[in-house]
């Protein structure tokens, strides 16, 4: 499964997507509004638009996910895919500051702006290797 001549982008997918697919894609599509409790958000008296939203974004990660996994034997042949990892989690290390200068959000997402920046980081460094 892991490709041995480019072994770094092959963990590098399987670790990030095993992650993503645990703690965000699967919690947001099935069960979001406990996710978001689990991350700290105080949650509206009306929920419908939470679970809605919470339930989109689950599914797009998991479309991503089960694209990610399927570049792990071959992470050469989806050059874009690291693109798209980086660019994604580019904007969403920016959103999680936008949301700490406005004070809008739990620490818990704070916390992420590193992640999120790491690993835009990687995914650029690494697929420009490839």
């Amino acid at each position: 499964m892991i490709d041995p001549e480019r072994p770094l982008a092959s963990w590098f997918l399987l670790i990030s997507g095993i992650g993503f697919l645990v703690v965000y894609a699967l919690p947001l599509l099935f069960v979001p509004l406990r996710w978001a409790r689990a991350f700290r958000w105080e949650l509206p008296e009306r929920t419908h638009l939470a679970i809605y939203l919470g339930r989109c974004l689950g599914g797009v990660a998991l479309a991503v996910v089960i694209f990610v996994f399927r570049a792990v034997p071959d992470p050469r042949s989806s050059r874009l895919l690291f693109e798209l990892i980086a660019l994604m989690t580019g904007i969403l290390a920016l959103v999680h500051v936008w949301g700490a200068i406005r004070r809008i959000q739990p620490w818990t997402e704070h916390a992420e702006i590193a992640l999120y920046a790491i690993l835009a980081a990687l995914s650029a460094w690494i697929g420009a290797g490839l």
